[in-house]
């Protein structure tokens, strides 16, 4: 039953999609966010959550980690954009663990569900460290580890989700490779380890959001479920639910900043 109507669900685009490594999959991944309301919204509410973390994002050195197919430059238009696959629309292309940036010369780094794809997350923090300036940050918007989320990304989202795996994803695609539970593995359960290893780099914020507009939209994979005209509607039912967004929140956006203060 679930698999039927998945599948009529499924994006004429998407159905002969094989390898998601492909940067053409990047590519048709931008078309879709245009040609989806409730997913191109989603994108313009997730890069303003970003900024609101920074603050001020004038005259600063801001870098966004796999940029794929998105938009950032329509909220902050300074941003340099970027991927580890080579994808023509973006700024720079290079890995987060080896970055083109001098020390203490980037401002903020900026991340949609990109954490949990980073093949040696440790690796990655360090160089962070490297090229972030003090007071410098790491804004990210990952998948949460509420119940509910738990319960979609198991049975409905083809990355797995392992409350139990080490931080080290081992070899496999950068896009196609992840594990939705990286974020709550670090932060939360092995918060004690993150925070002795990378003692300059505070968790300053960690809060969960987004329990069913990402749902409604039909991501990357399926049809859109309800027309565009109807987004407020599912954004006052969401506001209805954000007093339990640590049982229903889908996302949630995690603020680290460089500071040798505690």
């Amino acid at each position: 039953m679930k698999l039927n109507l998945l599948a009529k669900l499924h994006l004429d685009q998407k159905k002969n999609v094989t390898d998601l490594d492909d940067p053409s999959v990047t590519q048709l991944h931008g078309e879709i966010i245009q040609q989806k309301p409730f997913l191109r919204n989603i994108y313009v509410d997730f890069y303003n959550k970003l900024k609101n973390c920074i603050g001020d994002t004038e005259n600063k050195t801001i870098v966004e980690l796999g940029s794929g197919g998105g938009f950032i430059k329509e909220v902050i238009p300074n941003a340099i954009t970027s991927e580890v696959i080579e994808v023509p629309t973006v700024d720079v292309i290079f890995s987060a663990m080896e970055m083109p940036f001098d020390d203490a010369s980037v401002d903020a780094f900026v991340m949609i569900d990109v954490l949990h794809h980073i093949q040696q997350p440790r690796v990655f923090f360090k160089e962070a460290l490297r090229c972030l300036s003090h007071g410098g940050k790491i804004v990210m918007v990952e998948p949460a580890a509420t119940p509910w989320a738990r319960f979609v990304y198991k049975n409905f989202h083809h990355e797995i989700f392992d409350t139990g795996a080490g931080w080290e994803l081992g070899e496999g695609g950068p896009l196609s490779h992840g594990n939705d539970a990286m974020p709550w593995v670090i932060f939360c359960r092995d918060r004690a380890i993150f925070e002795s290893e990378f003692a300059d780099l505070k968790i300053r914020s960690i809060s969960n959001h987004t329990p069913i507009r990402y749902l409604v939209s039909g991501g990357f994979t399926l049809r859109q479920l309800a027309p565009g005209f109807m987004w407020p509607v599912f954004g006052a039912i969401e506001w209805v639910l954000s007093p339990f967004s640590s049982i229903f929140g889908m996302f949630q956006t995690i603020v680290l900043e460089h500071s040798k203060d505690n």
